[in-house]
């Protein structure tokens, strides 16, 4: 078969997804996830828990769907409800959230919460536009939710979307370059099931259209899709040029007690991680190479023990920092708290911290 040359977003003509024949391929393929009201269910007339939708799609962001599981059955254990969460105190939400990263999306729930109870009775608005002007409810969590639990017929694009929308048109350009293209083309698609629909490309995206592999023979879309005419699909999405994240280093001071306690204090309210619980540290400066630390200052004068070095990368900057361990009865700042090393799983603490604290750790 021929190879066909990707089209440019600019010049695309192509033809909607059908939406029928990925519908009875959802109605019959469709993954069993906790927060999901199944295809069959939906046909029953179970309708989707809104509160359920929200909190899944806010945990999904930038987060695997193994990882999330056990973060939605401890959420909705505690707080089964819109209600519940909202008259939570914020410390046990952000609490709840370490380890799930992107900390600001734990501050905006508990917010969000509030504002529906407090404006909305506890009951979500029912369409993409008024769902957007909640806390931390941007334009694709907004239409997730209008559609899966309100069959709005808005247009759902999440990466899964983004890959089968660059394969089915073969697109000659790297995504974050084409959305509007792509949201067009998914908007011309949308059927009346719109919540099935949207679940379905996305189950599509996670199962048949994956990353790294193509299930061409056995995609329920297969007939109308360019990519399947070309010489090798996973080529799409065409990716962008890698960038190498800037580099920042710093230090970070664990302080223990006799009582085996760990000296913490809790981040500004604003920032990077802000409000999360931390150990002491200097500031992330900005650095050329790994090797190329200030001079460490230490909060206590005593015989500080190097425990290496740890590497966390976030969204816009790799990190390096030197980990510092001291016994000391004299705590290094007034501002925070000591805490029972077991029961450090039960604190505010962002993966970066639980990397520096296991250093330090496990050096004992």
């Amino acid at each position: 078969m021929p190879e066909i040359k990707p089209s440019s977003s600019t010049k695309v003509n192509q033809s909607p997804i059908d939406g029928a024949a990925l519908l009875a391929w959802y109605d019959k393929n469709a993954r069993k996830l906790p927060w999901r009201v199944g295809p069959s269910d939906r046909a029953k007339g179970v309708t989707p828990n809104p509160y359920f939708v929200w909190l899944s799609e806010i945990m999904l962001q930038q987060t695997t769907v193994p990882t999330v599981g056990k973060y939605f059955a401890d959420f909705t254990t505690r707080w089964p409800t819109v209600f519940d969460l909202a008259t939570a105190e914020r410390d046990d939400v952000l609490k709840a959230w370490a380890g799930l990263g992107y900390y600001a999306r734990a501050r905006n729930l508990h917010a969000c919460a509030n504002q529906v109870v407090g404006e909305y009775g506890g009951i979500f608005p029912n369409n993409a536009d008024d769902l957007q002007k909640l806390p931390g409810i941007g334009p694709y969590t907004s239409a997730a939710i209008a559609a899966i639990c309100f069959d709005e017929q808005v247009a759902v694009i999440d990466g899964n979307v983004d890959r089968v929308a660059a394969r089915f048109t073969a697109l000659a350009e790297p995504v974050r370059e084409a959305k509007p293209f792509i949201r067009s083309f998914i908007q011309q698609s949308v059927p009346a099931r719109a919540g099935d629909f949207a679940q379905s490309l996305m189950d599509l995206g996670a199962t048949i259209c994956a990353p790294k592999r193509a299930n061409c023979l056995i995609c329920p879309i297969a007939a109308g899709c360019t990519g399947t005419l070309t010489a090798e699909p996973t080529n799409f999405p065409v990716m962008p040029p890698k960038k190498q994240k800037p580099l920042r280093v710093g230090h970070a001071f664990v302080v223990e007690n006799a009582a085996e306690e760990i000296w913490l204090r809790q981040r500004p309210e604003k920032g990077l991680l802000a409000a999360m619980t931390e150990v002491p540290g200097s500031e992330w400066f900005k650095a050329e190479k790994i090797d190329a630390k200030p001079e460490v200052e230490f909060p206590l004068n005593g015989e500080w023990q190097n425990c290496g070095t740890i590497d966390h990368v976030f969204t816009h900057f790799a990190l390096n920092v030197s980990v510092w361990k001291l016994n000391a009865e004299t705590p290094p700042s007034n501002d925070g708290w000591w805490a029972k090393k077991l029961g450090l799983n039960g604190e505010a603490l962002p993966t970066i911290f639980k990397k520096v604290l296991a250093a330090a750790l496990e050096r004992e």
